[in-house]
């Protein structure tokens, strides 16, 4: 859905060969971001929060399942599951639309097609918001990594376990354990590195005042690479032709 909504905003200035505040109305340069670049920025941070929030749900109850059954059993049910996605979806557009009340402020970033939260260069009431998104952020993925290692601590267990030349039957879940541990150690690493550059970033355009636009882009196109690369991985390691 983040790529649909925000393509083709990008292919659009590519090919008017202007950036996001001169296609939008109300947008003068870099200094005033138009309505379509404060869309974007609203979107960039959403569908960078969102999923986030959404992989430590997942990561929770993959701990849950493995390390305390009954207590799973019990209480997490499929209602649930059926209302967390929205009411994730409801607390993420809601803490990302501060920038547009005020507190924050967005930024369009060379060469024009980006637009994101102004991470250094700014006031307190500017640079605030950043930096709560950067420690909102750092706090999901010390979570994330937590119950990962955990789940995969349990899986190591639960394959350990395993007879190891036993009958034919037994080495099916043995083998599908190995699966899950590799295909959870390499997810966890990849979306741990995608997403601690612009933690970084933002911390060091707030206490630094380090105003390195590049370097924010770079932070913005790691955080971007996440969500390409990490259906492929997930798509790859559950087909039968990688077993």
């Amino acid at each position: 859905l983040g790529k649909c909504l925000i393509s083709p905003m990008v292919l659009a200035a590519y090919a008017y060969n202007r950036s996001l505040s001169e296609l939008g109305p109300g947008g003068r340069g870099e200094e005033q971001p138009g309505v379509l670049c404060q869309l974007f920025a609203f979107l960039m941070a959403f569908f960078g929060l969102a999923p986030t929030l959404l992989l430590l749900a997942m990561a929770l109850e993959c701990w849950l399942s493995l390390g305390h059954p009954y207590f799973y059993r019990r209480h997490l049910t499929r209602r649930l599951g059926a209302t967390l996605g929205p009411l994730v979806a409801g607390l993420c557009a809601l803490f990302c639309a501060l920038p547009l009340l005020g507190f924050g402020a967005p930024m369009q970033y060379c060469p024009g097609t980006w637009c994101f939260i102004r991470m250094a260069g700014g006031g307190p009431s500017q640079l605030g918001f950043p930096v709560l998104y950067a420690s909102l952020m750092g706090l999901l993925v010390l979570a994330i990594v937590a119950c990962n290692v955990s789940s995969m601590r349990h899986l190591y267990g639960m394959a350990r376990r395993q007879p190891r030349r036993g009958a034919a039957p037994a080495a099916a879940p043995r083998m599908e354990e190995l699966d899950h541990l590799v295909l959870l150690g390499l997810m966890t690493v990849l979306f741990t590195v995608c997403s601690l550059p612009l933690i970084i970033r933002a911390y060091m355009g707030a206490f630094a005042a380090d105003f390195n636009e590049n370097a924010d882009l770079s932070a913005l196109r790691f955080l971007s690479v996440n969500s390409i690369v990490d259906p492929w991985v997930f798509i790859i390691f559950r087909t039968s032709v990688f077993r």
